[in-house]
Order: structure tokens, then C-alpha cells, then sequence
């Protein structure tokens, strides 16, 4: 098992600059991983160690490997799988205690460190970024954590995350926050957001992972700032779809 600190419980606003809507959401404690998850974390389908932190984080990675390896690395720990995989369809059980990706909402509140605004710090302090002029993710945890002791949540890697990014322009595309090793600093601040289709490979996303029941039961529709139905009414559009957009089916 991997190095884990918990999020006290707590509210985090969330922004749709399409929608121009916020919301706020209330989130029930969790354990975030203190770093991403390490290359060779994925390649082992495991944490290799307790508290190790050390090596690159894994990068490349598609949000569909990254839910498969929660998985894995959740029956090698004994904990319940907290997804279940049905072709290209994928279902979280909100009653489990396995890893699995945080919500963006448990990821906004993990990154911001109890502290309001973009950044926790000084960007040159808490992320690798273009600014470093580095050609590669960088090992993790060589930058100063925040508040919460989460190291890496913006520069180095990008960090997938459960939600749909937008399900009425762009059906199952998923969010991914945080920037990369190579990006400006305008793109590394906690507000941004981007996403990508759930097998696209991109080269500087990685993933960290949470842990945490927040349900009763399984049939549950989601929690901590999303659910199915809620996607489902936010891709329902009324007349012609614009060019290109792909909603839902």
C-alpha cells in the first residue's frame, strides 16, 4: 500500500465556463495518495512499498489503464475493486474502499492544501513546470508538498480524474487537472481543466489515486461531486447539436 494522508471533510466550489455555473459541493473525508502513482507502481499493477516515494511518476498512461490498475492494485492490498468493467462501459461502486480516481471535486480539495486561490506556494516551489526547462516528468516528491503533505499536484504530470469533462460536447471524454512538466505557468493552477477520450495516450498524464466509502451501498448514484444522472442532464440539449459536438448517447 502506497502512502496515503486524509482530507478532512470540506466544501470546494467547481466552475463551468461553458455553462457559466458554479457549484458547490460537500465532500466527506477521504485518503489521497501522497504522489502519483510511479512508473514502476504501474508497471508492477501495484504499490511496490509502504511510504516509498521515489522514481518518476507514470506517464502516457489512458484513464481506461488507469482505472484497470485501481483495480488490480486494490485485490493484491485486499480491498473491494472500486469499478466495475463491462466492456467499454465502467461503473464505480461508491460503497467500496478500493483505490480509485478522485472525483474532481476530492482532487481540488486534496491540491489546494487548505489554502484559497490557483496555487498552494510559489510555483518554482510546488511544480515542475516549463519554467524548469525540463524534458521529462521528474521524480516525484522533490518539490515541497502542501499543507495536507501531497506532493506534485500541479507541474510534473497531468492527473486523471473520474468526472466527464463536458458529456454534452464531449460524450465520456474525462477531466484531467493539474499541468505538466511542459506546460506555462498559466496552465498549472487548480482551476484548470482539460480532458481527453478515456483510451487517448498522452504523454504527460499520469493519475494519483484516493481512497474512501461514500456510500451505504453500491447502487448509489455516485457521490462526491458527480453521478451518472447529473452527466446525463447536462448532455440532454434541446434542438441541432452544434458542429462536432458528441454528446452522450
Amino acid at each position: 500500500m502506497g502512502a496515503f494522508v486524509r482530507i478532512p471533510a470540506d466544501v470546494v466550489h467547481l466552475a463551468d465556463a461553458r455553462r457559466a455555473t458554479e457549484r458547490s459541493v460537500r465532500l466527506l473525508s477521504f485518503q489521497v495518495a501522497t504522489t502519483t502513482v510511479t512508473a514502476d507502481d504501474f508497471a508492477a499493477g501495484r504499490f511496490l512499498a509502504a511510504g516509498a516515494i521515489g522514481g518518476a511518476p507514470a506517464s502516457g498512461v489512458s484513464w481506461r489503464e488507469a482505472v484497470s490498475w485501481c483495480n488490480r492494485a486494490s485485490e493484491h492490498d485486499g480491498l473491494e475493486p472500486a469499478y466495475v468493467l463491462a466492456g467499454e462501459t465502467v461503473h464505480w461502486n461508491p460503497a467500496s474502499d478500493g483505490y480509485r480516481l478522485p472525483t474532481e471535486a476530492e482532487w481540488v480539495l486534496a491540491s489546494k492544501g487548505g489554502v484559497d486561490g490557483p496555487r498552494y506556494g510559489a510555483l518554482r516551489d510546488i511544480g515542475w513546470t516549463a519554467a524548469d526547462g525540463v524534458l521529462a516528468p521528474q521524480p516525484v516528491a522533490q518539490k515541497r508538498a502542501n499543507a495536507y503533505g501531497v506532493f506534485d499536484v500541479l507541474g510534473n504530470v497531468w492527473e486523471w480524474c473520474w468526472d466527464r469533462l463536458d458529456p454534452a460536447r464531449y460524450g465520456d471524454y474525462r477531466v484531467f487537472k493539474g499541468g505538466g512538466w511542459a506546460d506555462p505557468e498559466w496552465s498549472c493552477r487548480v482551476g484548470v481543466r482539460r480532458g481527453n477520450a478515456p483510451d487517448a495516450v498522452v504523454d504527460d498524464v499520469g493519475f494519483r489515486v484516493v481512497r474512501g466509502v461514500v456510500a451505504a451501498e453500491s447502487g448509489v448514484d455516485g457521490g462526491q461531486g458527480w453521478s451518472e444522472s447529473a452527466d446525463r442532464a447536462r448532455a440532454s440539449l434541446s434542438g441541432p447539436l452544434p458542429v462536432g459536438w458528441t454528446p452522450l448517447p
